[in-house]
């Protein structure tokens, strides 16, 4: 305990420590020379340190409020991440993350007020204390668990809270993009298992809220990622549906209560799993981008071919994550689908759809990696195919030690599930608050290989049905309705910026002027247009200072009506009139123009960093509302 912050270490934080500590030590070492060329390497390396002490904070937090603090710590430092490249595309998706770091976080927030406010702590084992205990109001548990749902669900990439997580891997840098997707994400179902295994364990309506957010989210991650054609993006969307994968496994071990043994090891190994795979396989895209600074699949196809070492590591990412049997997902896969089978067993065939949803999105996400793989291994570029094969040196000796040592733990912990990943498993599994099972799994039994053979028969009608026949044209990959599928454009942005501003104003009219709070508003109004016009003249005053302005003679060109600005004031009337009018024979001065220049550059940064902080404090003012009308109307 360190001022009021509680830590705690158990079997399940060592192995996730240690897997955070992998992850890390290879993006660090494939780093250097993936930002060569970059500029401001400084600020990824200072924030990427800050990131991963705050992400061992959350995961090594004993109760909620320690885990809350680390986690917003987490989401505003890897916000840098996202918009390292700091083009437009990553300017809208930092945006995008922002926003939704911000409400979620206010959200779990007040879940957490609820929380201390009804048991009076958030500590995780005083938590599961007062639920045995059967003293907790449900329905005010109900309503703080959704909240918190809600916040850490948004992290983990939960539908339908998910509208970061396929434009931020994009645009974020590639090593970035590994720890974003192998790591963050699971920051979010650590704090879903942290409510789920100490207050509603057990329970049978939270678990099936559970099974049917993380149904939506398996299988539509894995559309989403069928039918990109953008590398990053494509394993983007599988990240969100390998979390709903996982979220099943949380879902399952919650409806069978104590007889959840084998869906709990297969979520904690899942977890582990999907970790390294990401590693691999963005590691493995970041070499691509690193030499061809491309990612669409019909300008990077062929790059791959005649590069023996890219293959077998991508290889051995796309084969794990598609749950190939001697590799490691085949295991976690097998458990969850055994758990889900022992959900049948108890509750009948109502689970029977969700047994063939999880088979059917298995099959789906090898048929996207058998696209990737064909793509840029097998299948020959139409113009530069010449110009790939003789990339030799297309990566140095560091990155193939951070690509090499993931990609070879997949297979060998794969092949030996009972000397590896079921001890994993023994060891890991007590946060949750599960032991050792009764009887040891036969991973290899002929049921438990049909599940995986169900899978890859689906994997093979997709790919040469969808893939090749309808999501191919003349042998170029077709992005169909990428754009079009966002909810953020559709449902999110409209919903907060027209009809949510248009609802409030036709409330507002039903009232007219208020006599007392109209002239206070006014005057608000009128206070911030002056705050606002005394930082534009006092910056232009620093400005002018810093660059040593003099007004003398000269000619400059201006598109816009600047002479109202103090630092035109300073010069001359007749000088600062002739600039106005744009007369450039008769008067001017000498650093007028790089002064402008300067001006301008300064409010077209100013304005972005000003645009994204005002969104998040839209999402702030949201989630603050719903405190309110909480506290006042239903308390």
């Amino acid at each position: 305990m360190l001022l009021n912050l509680n830590f705690q270490i158990d079997g399940f934080r060592i192995v996730y420590g240690t897997i955070i500590l992998l992850m890390w030590a290879c993006t660090l070492l494939f780093s250097p020379e993936y930002f060569k060329h970059h500029e401001n390497k400084l600020r990824y390396y200072i924030f990427n340190i800050v990131t991963l002490f705050a992400t061992l904070g959350v995961f090594m937090a004993g109760d909620f409020y320690t885990a809350f603090i680390f986690f917003e710590i987490m989401s505003f430092t890897s916000y840098v991440w996202v918009i390292q490249e700091e083009t437009q595309e990553a300017r809208k998706a930092a945006e995008t993350y922002l926003g939704v770091a911000v409400i979620g976080g206010m959200v779990a927030l007040m879940g957490l007020f609820l929380l201390q406010h009804e048991v009076g702590t958030t500590n995780f084992a005083l938590l599961r204390e007062a639920a045995a205990a059967g003293t907790l109001n449900m329905k005010t548990m109900y309503v703080a668990g959704g909240c918190i749902l809600f916040g850490f669900g948004a992290k983990a990439g939960m539908f339908p809270l998910h509208i970061w997580l396929p434009k931020a891997h994009p645009v974020a840098p590639a090593p970035a993009s590994a720890l974003l997707s192998g790591i963050l994400t699971k920051s979010g179902i650590f704090g879903i298992l942290g409510i789920t295994c100490n207050v509603f364990a057990g329970n049978e309506a939270w678990a099936t809220v559970i099974l049917v957010l993380g149904t939506i989210t398996m299988v539509w991650g894995a559309i989403l990622a069928l039918f990109s054609i953008n590398l990053k993006r494509t394993l983007a969307c599988s990240s969100m549906s390998q979390i709903g994968f996982i979220l099943i496994g949380i879902g399952m071990m919650t409806l069978l209560g104590e007889e959840g043994t084998l869906a709990a090891r297969g979520t904690l190994l899942h977890m582990m799993n999907h970790s390294l795979f990401k590693l691999v396989l963005f590691i493995c895209a970041g070499v691509v981008f690193m030499n061809l600074h491309e990612l669409d699949l019909n300008k990077i196809r062929g790059f791959g071919r005649k590069k023996p070492f890219l293959m077998f590591s991508f290889l051995m990412g796309a084969i794990g994550i598609g749950g190939i049997p001697l590799w490691s997902g085949y295991v976690s896969k097998t458990l969850l689908h055994e758990g889900i089978v022992e959900g049948i067993a108890e509750y009948g065939n109502i689970l029977r759809v969700v047994e063939w949803t999880f088979l059917i999105s298995g099959g789906i996400t090898l048929a996207y990696m058998t696209k990737l793989f064909v793509c840029v291994f097998i299948e020959k570029n139409p113009t530069r195919q010449e110009e790939y094969d003789g990339k030799k040196k297309y990566m140095n000796v560091a990155n193939r030690i951070a690509l090499c040592i993931p990609a070879v733990i997949i297979p060998v912990i794969g092949a030996l599930p009972e000397l590896t990943m079921d001890k994993i498993a023994d060891f890991g599994t007590d946060f949750m608050h599960y032991g050792v099972p009764e009887e040891s799994i036969n991973y290899f039994s002929l049921e438990n290989l049909k599940g995986a053979g169900i899978s890859m028969a689906v994997a093979l009608f997709v790919y040469l049905v969808i893939v090749r026949k309808i999501l191919m044209k003349n042998g170029e990959y077709l992005a169909r309705g990428n754009k079009r599928i966002d909810l953020e454009t559709m449902l999110y942005r409209p919903l907060i910026q027209r009809w949510l501003p248009n609802v409030l104003g036709a409330f507002a009219k039903l009232f007219g002027e208020n006599v007392i709070l109209t002239p206070v508003c006014k005057a608000i109004k009128r206070f911030a247009e002056i705050v606002s016009h005394l930082f534009s003249d006092s910056l232009d005053a620093v400005i002018l200072l810093l660059g040593k302005t003099v007004f003398k003679t000269a000619h400059v060109k201006t598109d816009d009506k600047i002479a109202a600005d103090t630092a035109y004031k300073i010069g001359k009337r007749k000088d600062i009139k002739e600039i106005k009018n744009g007369n450039e024979e008769e008067g001017g001065h000498e650093y007028a123009d790089l002064f402008y220049r300067r001006r301008k550059t300064i409010k077209h940064t100013t304005g972005h960093i000003m645009g994204s902080l005002s969104f998040a404090l839209l999402m702030l003012c949201i989630a603050l509302c719903g405190i309110l009308v909480y506290m006042l109307v239903i308390r």
